[in-house]
Formats: structure tokens, sequence, C-alpha cells
């Protein structure tokens, strides 16, 4: 069973002067889910190599068992440091992809060609996708087999317009998660700020925020397994 991870490679939040990138615990929760479910996890960037870390999920008080797992985890931070060129994955190589969030993926991912052609692709395989908290934003421009956006008529959530307001970033995010989901024709629903929250329609798995993050990668895993 193979999956592929697609992180980010934008480190610049907007104008502000400040860096952003993954939210750790959203690469960290789904990369051990993935891998104690028995996965081969491939790792790929648009850039390739090491992406950059958003550093506000790196605060002491963002910190998880699943991030501390990281942190003693040589072997896994050598796989984050050296992320496969984007451009080298194919669909057809692997079972299922999972893209982690983090507001980086809302300036490069969602207009990215080879995510959303890569996207694509594993939908017309009726392969399992999954994205986690701003990551249904790669969402944005990609279609279903039908010419429609992919999202269209399918149950999903994502970063909340309240969850972003929460965070002050309300207008410096290039778009809103939840409000572009619901324009894309998306059938869009949220639980309460931060809560856990997943989605899962079809081949298709959404998860609302950080603490969403596992049980998205493991939404994903029991497509695998039915």
């Amino acid at each position: 069973m193979k999956i592929l991870m697609v992180l980010t490679s934008h480190e610049d939040l907007g104008d502000t002067g400040q860096k952003t990138g993954f939210w750790l615990e959203e690469f960290a929760a789904p990369y051990y889910a993935l891998k104690d479910g028995g996965a081969d996890v491939t790792l790929a960037s648009p850039k390739g190599g090491k992406p950059p870390l958003d550093p506000k999920s790196d605060a002491p008080d963002a910190q998880t068992e699943d991030t501390r797992r990281y942190k003693a985890d040589a072997d896994a931070q050598a796989d984050l440091a050296n992320t496969y060129p984007l451009s080298q994955m194919k669909a057809e190589d692997f079972d299922a992809v999972f893209y982690p969030g983090g507001h980086g993926p809302l300036w490069d991912l969602a207009n990215d060609p080879q995510s959303i052609q890569l996207i694509e692709a594993f939908n017309a395989a009726d392969k399992p996708v999954g994205f986690v908290c701003h990551a249904p934003g790669v969402l944005k421009d990609v279609k279903g087999t039908d010419g429609e956006p992919l999202v269209k008529g399918r149950k999903v959530t994502g970063f909340t317009n309240s969850e972003e307001a929460a965070v002050g970033l309300t207008d410096v995010v290039p778009f809103l998660v939840e409000d572009m989901l619901a324009a894309k024709g998306g059938n869009y629903s949220k639980s309460s700020d931060w809560a856990n929250y997943v989605v899962t329609d079809g081949n298709l798995v959404t998860g609302q925020n950080p603490a969403s993050s596992r049980d998205a990668a493991e939404a994903l895993l029991d497509l695998l397994h039915p």
C-alpha cells in the first residue's frame, strides 16, 4: 500500500513579513497514522527538498503526541528534509494521496498545475484523495471526470471562516477555504471551531482543522481497507 503525501513549498504569509508553510501536527499525525496502518509513505512538494514549517505550529502549545514522536524520529526528519519534486509523482504509482494543511497551500498548491492534474488523475482512477484544514483549498481549480468542480455536489469540510478570523488572517489569505468550497458547489458542513470533524464522500476525505488530522488520515485508510 503506497500513499503519497503532498506538502507546500510556500513560506511567505502574504505581505505580512511573517512566515508560513505546512502545519506540523497536520503532517505528523497523518504521517504516523498512515505508517502505523501499514502504508509506505512518499513525501513530495512543488520544489522538492525540505518544505517550510509554519513557525507557529512548532510553538510549545501546539505540540501533540505525534509532533513529539516526530521530533524524536530521525528517519521521519530525513524523509521530510528530502521530499521529491511534485513533477516526478504519478498517480499510477500510488494507492492514495493525502495533503496536510497550513496556510502555505493556499498560495502554491491551489494554483499548481501539477498538483491539479495529479488530484484529477487520482480521482479519475477512483483512488482515495484526502485533505485537512487549509488543504481542501487546493481543490479550488480541480475538476471531476465530468468537467465540473470536483467538490460540486460532494460533502466537504475545511478550515472555517470563523477559525480563520480567530487566527487573524481573514484579510491576509488569498481566499477563504469555507467560502471557496461553497462557491464551487460543495455541500460544505462544519463542527464548532477547533473540534475534530471529518467528512467522507466517495473517494474524497476532508478534515476541518488540525484536530482532524489523524482521523482524516484514518478515514483515508478505511477507504483502502473496506
